[in-house]
């Protein structure tokens, strides 16, 4: 584990000569060839920190032992989503695993050299970003770092991404977000996953699940580190109006989003709302009914399986022993789907949107449980297929609805330092960002300082 808890404690340190890059950037390649990072890399070749006295073309801050940029030649890892210049993208399967190399960077990729990161490698996934849970028979499944006894699933789909940010092996770990795939990773590793409105940073250059769904965040260790990365991957600033708890009206959503939760999860979720009513939120129980009605919205597959079998379609065809039989599994299920069924999901979903928007009107946020389970064992879904789809559905639930409200969301860790990670879910509809990474800022610290009394 890194000396620092976030990337902005480097940064001080780095502008104090407290450290210096080349020794960040040691501690964090050491990291990377540990036990702790097995499987978290699908490609660990780091490449060279930006040249000295090298400008930031977006006028960031510069001067950090002559590295320019917000993230003054920090490593920070990239999902195998995403196209890098001169590497190839294979979305951690094999079938890409020969195709050409990328002839250019994507735009997050681009924004995150433009802020002086230095790129630490690609890092394993749910091959095509196809589950929640974060294994990969292709390239082993990087084993929770919360608990060194026992190897647990990271969460997917962005896996690699959540262990490199974890160990600190990377500062930040560039992903995406389906239907959780940043956010269950950041609640079962306890780590902070915000997931930004869709449509503010772009999705280019990066393999698609859903082109409906699909976003492009990060995972980080802290609301400051999120805001920051959200800020370099949007290339706009976010505004904080620094809007005390005691001035917050949050919802907890009473339907599904709490049901079967284990007791780990209860325990802190409950403990969490507690300590925001202390601090002083103004916490209302709703009865969001509106959420019974995804299930029969979504029955003939839904957007993911329908624009996956859209993409996939000529490569699944001839080559679907290659892929995990679990992901061609739901790709497959698109090839069923009509173009009456994706236009009626269509329409579905705008009228369902409208409906939540309204019903959310009056409240900064909703807070639920991120994810209703902690981390299982890897051995436990290793195998058996029933119980695999039991825990990704449960682990899909809450968090995809955010997806489907096209809407943001973050997750903060919220569990006692002796417990099992847990993710609390601050969450809106769309444009609420700024709103959201506010209330955040004030949620992670209530959160902190009732641990510490």
């Amino acid at each position: 584990m890194s000396n620092f808890d976030d990337f902005h404690a480097v940064r001080q340190a780095l502008q104090t000569g407290q450290t210096s890059v080349g020794e960040v950037l040691e501690r964090a390649a050491a990291i990377r060839q540990s036990d702790a990072c097995r499987h978290a890399f699908i490609q660990n070749s780091p490449e060279n920190p930006p040249l000295p006295g090298k400008t930031a073309p977006n006028g960031a801050p510069s001067g950090i032992n002559g590295h320019s940029g917000v993230l003054a030649g920090l490593p920070v890892s990239i999902k195998d989503l995403f196209d890098v210049a001169g590497q190839t993208t294979a979305a951690g399967s094999r079938v890409l695993s020969r195709a050409p190399a990328a002839q250019a960077d994507c735009p997050a990729v681009a924004r995150l050299r433009s802020a002086g990161a230095v790129l630490a490698g690609r890092t394993n996934m749910v091959e095509f970003a196809f589950s929640g849970v974060g294994t990969n028979p292709h390239y082993g499944t990087p084993a929770n770092p919360a608990d060194p006894g026992t190897a647990r699933i990271p969460g997917g789909s962005s896996s690699g991404a959540a262990v490199s940010v974890a160990t600190g092996a990377a500062w930040l770990g560039l992903g995406s977000d389906t239907g959780g795939s940043i956010r269950i990773p950041a609640a079962l590793c306890g780590l902070v996953g915000f997931k930004n409105t869709a449509r503010l940073v772009p999705t280019a250059g990066a393999i698609p699940l859903s082109t409906t769904l699909d976003t492009v965040c990060a995972l980080t260790r802290s609301v400051r580190d999120a805001i920051t990365a959200h800020e370099v991957l949007a290339a706009r600033s976010v505004h904080l109006a620094r809007k005390p708890l005691s001035a917050c009206r949050l919802a907890v959503a009473r339907t599904q989003m709490q049901d079967g939760l284990s007791s780990t999860v209860a325990r802190a979720f409950e403990s969490s709302l507690r300590r925001l009513r202390d601090a002083g939120a103004q916490i209302e129980d709703i009865a969001l009914d509106e959420l019974q009605d995804l299930a029969a919205m979504q029955a003939t597959g839904g957007f993911s399986a329908a624009e996956s079998y859209a993409w996939h379609r000529p490569l699944i065809t001839q080559r679907e022993a290659e892929y995990d039989p679990r992901v061609a599994q739901r790709i497959l299920r698109g090839a069923s789907m009509s173009a009456a069924d994706y236009i009626d999901l269509l329409a579905a979903r705008r009228h369902w949107i409208a409906r939540m928007e309204q019903r959310l009107q009056g409240f900064d946020a909703v807070v639920s449980p991120t994810v209703p389970i902690v981390a299982p064992p890897i051995a436990s879904v290793a195998t058996d297929d029933a119980e695999f789809f039991r825990v990704n559905a449960l682990l899909l639930r809450n968090t995809s609805v955010v997806n489907m409200l096209d809407g943001c969301a973050i997750s903060l860790p919220c569990h006692a330092p002796d417990q099992l990670p847990v993710g609390l879910m601050l969450w809106h509809a769309a444009l609420h960002d700024d709103g959201l990474l506010d209330l955040a800022f004030q949620v992670e610290a209530a959160l902190k300082n009732s641990l510490l009394k």
